[in-house]
Formats: structure tokens, C-alpha cells, sequence
């Protein structure tokens, strides 16, 4: 019988257990940020008629949805090192319900917005806190796999629900994550984490450089000299205030660096990608609307699905191995789209571009948080997210002005 208890007691506790949460409720609470990336990919014609504006003010909700995530993550990294992963799922929860009820209601612009921005923000929260309960590389490749795959069919779900239901509903679907909060709250204890003095200056000087990347591809003249400014300014608080809001022992560590400035790459890359598929393949082979979806569900599945099993395998090979294959395959993917007409390649393209974006989160995730100490980890994770997802507001804000320069 007491052998019986204990055992008992045990399971209990590995259910409690920081970073126990099931892997299915980790690849849900972080998977649906990807319907606010992609989701909206085929219906900025719809967007458009509906506020009665151009596709790049249709496509500033995605960007705004890309604001959102890229400074939420910090943010509430910051939360989730201070008050923990209770704290976290809350405040982002409510903030997905609220940009959601902004979002939804009134179809104009400032709405689209703001709503997204609102529901960037707490989907960012959501997702940095599976990686941070991500105790496996095997949970990881899993959480990063899920983002991948629901990016991959984000497209067409969007233009299905729209069809069925309202473009309202379809940029609606970040809200399904908050189903997993109740199972990652009880996953988790609640004294994970240690109360800390808070560096709001520092966290506003990070907030106004993510503004100004953010708006560099559309306001170049104005945001690109007050990134500029912002950076030796930032850079210099990290000596002033060590252990503030952006630690110095993260922020000087190359290896970390280099981590965060790949994965940007490989995501602007992969997303340029993404946004740019429907008018390759209208051009080239005049398909559009559901049929792109449906065609573009095969490269974007097979990468998301394979860089799951990549990310798992990851540990067996050396950092560098892993960066440099990385780097290939994301060059490869952007020279074969910008050469070829010819459809399968430009499917080939698209593949290798998700497959090293997916990946490469996964893996230089799990570098990013390895080359420094565990008191920092959650602060890592949320800057080297930071660092991937500024790539959802560059790429799509690249690929609509290449395609519609005058628009």
C-alpha cells in the first residue's frame, strides 16, 4: 500500500512538475500565433474591400499583428521570468481575447490594427512560455513543428473559414490557444518564478527599436535613422543596468547573437516566401484564391512536419553543422524563387524556405537558450523570438511591395 502511495505521489508530482505539460497542449498553445501570420495571405483582396482601402493597408494588420508578437515576446518573457508561467498564461490570455473583440466587430483599418496588435501581443506570450515548458528537445521540435504546420495550412484555413463564415472569423483563430492555457496552468506550480525590481526604461528603449524595425520597410526615412539611434542607446543601458529589462550576459553573448541574427534571416526569407506564393502562382501557372491555398498546403506541411523530427535530431550534430545547413537551405530556397518560373521549382522553393525557417527556430532556439545561464533562459528565449518573429513584419511588408510597388 505505501508503495502504492508513492507512486502515486510521483506521478503527482511529475504532473505538477514545471515543464510536465503534455505535448499536445504545448504544440496548441503555441501553433495558432501562426494563423495571425498566415491566415490573412489570401484574403487581402477581401481585407481591401472590406475597409475600403489598398492591399498594403490590408496587409498593415499582419504587420501589426507582427508588431505585436515581436514585442510582446520580451515582454512577457520579462513577465514570466518575474512572476512566472501562471502570470504569463493569464495576462496573455486576456490579451488575445481582447485584441480578438477589436479585432472582429468593426471592418476598418484602425480596428484591423489595433485589434492585431493587441492579439500579437498575447499570442507572443503564449508561445514563449510552451518553449519555455518545452523540457525536451523532442517537446521543442514539436512546439516549433506546430507553428510550422499550422503556418502551412494558416492560408487556406483562412480563405475556408472566410468562405464559410466572415473574414472576421478567420482572423479570429489565434483565440483557439487559449484552450491549452487551463492544461499548461495545471502543468505548473505556482512558485516558479522570483519577484524582480523592473527596468521600465529599458524596456521602453527595447519597445522603440522593435517600433522602428517594424516600420523600416514602410518608413524607411524615418525608422531607419531611428533604429540607428536607438541601438548604441540600448547598447549602452545594458552597461548602465547589467541585469535590467535586456540582461547584459545575454545581450554580449555572441554565440547568442548569432543565433537570433539566423533565425531573423531565415524568417524573412521564409515569410517573404509565403506572402509572395499566391502571385507566383497566379502568374505563373493562373491559380488563385482556395486553389493556391490547397497547392501551397504540400511544401508548407512537408517542411513544418519534417523540421519536427530536424529539430528532435539536432543534438547528435555540432552547432555549426547544424547553422551552416541552415544558411543553405534558406539561400537556396530565395535564389531558386527569384530564378525559376517553372511551378514545381518554385514549390521546391517555397519547401526549402519553410524547412529551414521551421528547423532553424527549433534548433537555434535550443542554442540560443544553451550558451547561457538557466537564470536567464526565459529572458533568451523571449529575445531570440523577438529576434525570429521581427521577420513576420519584414517579410510580409517586403513580398506586398515588391509585388504592388504603387499600390
Amino acid at each position: 500500500m505505501d508503495q502504492l502511495q508513492r507512486h502515486r505521489a510521483a506521478s503527482r508530482h511529475r504532473q505538477l512538475a514545471p515543464g510536465r505539460v503534455a505535448t499536445p497542449w504545448l504544440a496548441l498553445l503555441a501553433g495558432p500565433l501562426s494563423f495571425g501570420i498566415a491566415a490573412p495571405a489570401l484574403l487581402l483582396d477581401d481585407l481591401a474591400r472590406a475597409t475600403g482601402s489598398g492591399e498594403q493597408a490590408a496587409a498593415a494588420g499582419v504587420t501589426a499583428f507582427g508588431w505585436g508578437i515581436a514585442l510582446g515576446t520580451p515582454l512577457l518573457a520579462a513577465l514570466l521570468a518575474r512572476r512566472g508561467v501562471r502570470a504569463v498564461l493569464t495576462v496573455a490570455s486576456a490579451l488575445v481575447a481582447a485584441g480578438t473583440l477589436i479585432l472582429v466587430p468593426i471592418p476598418s483599418v484602425p480596428a484591423m490594427v489595433a485589434g492585431a496588435a493587441v492579439q500579437g501581443l498575447g499570442s507572443a506570450g503564449l508561445t514563449v512560455t510552451a518553449m519555455k515548458l518545452a523540457d525536451s528537445a523532442r517537446q521543442m521540435g514539436v512546439v516549433a513543428a506546430s507553428l510550422a504546420v499550422v503556418g502551412a495550412t494558416g492560408p487556406l484555413t483562412g480563405a475556408l473559414v472566410a468562405d464559410i463564415s466572415s473574414w472576421q472569423a478567420a482572423l479570429a483563430l489565434p483565440l483557439l490557444a487559449v484552450l491549452a492555457v487551463p492544461a499548461a496552468r495545471r502543468g505548473t506550480t505556482a512558485p516558479d518564478a522570483a519577484p524582480a525590481p523592473f527596468d521600465f526604461l529599458g524596456m521602453t528603449l527595447l519597445a522603440m527599436l522593435v517600433t522602428a524595425a517594424v516600420l523600416v520597410p514602410h518608413r524607411p526615412l524615418v525608422a531607419g535613422p531611428a533604429a540607428t539611434v536607438l541601438l548604441p542607446l540600448l547598447v549602452f543601458w545594458t552597461k548602465v543596468r547589467p541585469d535590467g529589462f535586456l540582461p547584459a550576459a545575454v545581450a554580449r553573448n555572441g554565440r547568442f547573437l548569432a543565433a537570433c541574427a539566423l533565425a531573423l534571416a531565415l524568417g524573412v526569407g521564409n515569410f517573404a516566401l509565403l506572402y509572395a506564393a499566391p502571385d507566383l502562382l497566379r502568374q505563373h501557372a493562373g491559380w488563385a484564391g482556395t486553389l493556391s491555398g490547397t497547392v501551397l498546403l504540400a511544401p508548407y506541411l512537408i517542411g513544418g512536419i519534417c523540421s519536427g523530427f530536424l529539430v528532435a535530431a539536432s543534438v547528435r550534430v555540432s552547432r555549426r553543422v547544424a547553422s551552416a545547413a541552415l544558411l543553405v537551405t534558406g539561400a537556396t530556397a530565395l535564389l531558386l524563387a527569384a530564378v525559376t518560373t517553372a511551378v514545381p521549382l518554385l514549390l521546391a522553393a517555397m519547401t526549402l524556405g519553410s524547412l529551414a525557417a521551421a528547423t532553424g527556430q527549433g534548433v537555434l532556439a535550443l542554442h540560443a537558450a544553451g550558451v547561457v545561464s538557466a537564470s536567464h533562459r526565459a529572458e533568451a528565449l523571449g529575445l531570440f523570438n523577438l529576434a525570429y518573429l521581427l521577420s513576420v513584419a519584414i517579410g510580409p511588408a517586403i513580398a506586398v511591395t515588391l509585388a504592388h510597388p504603387t499600390t
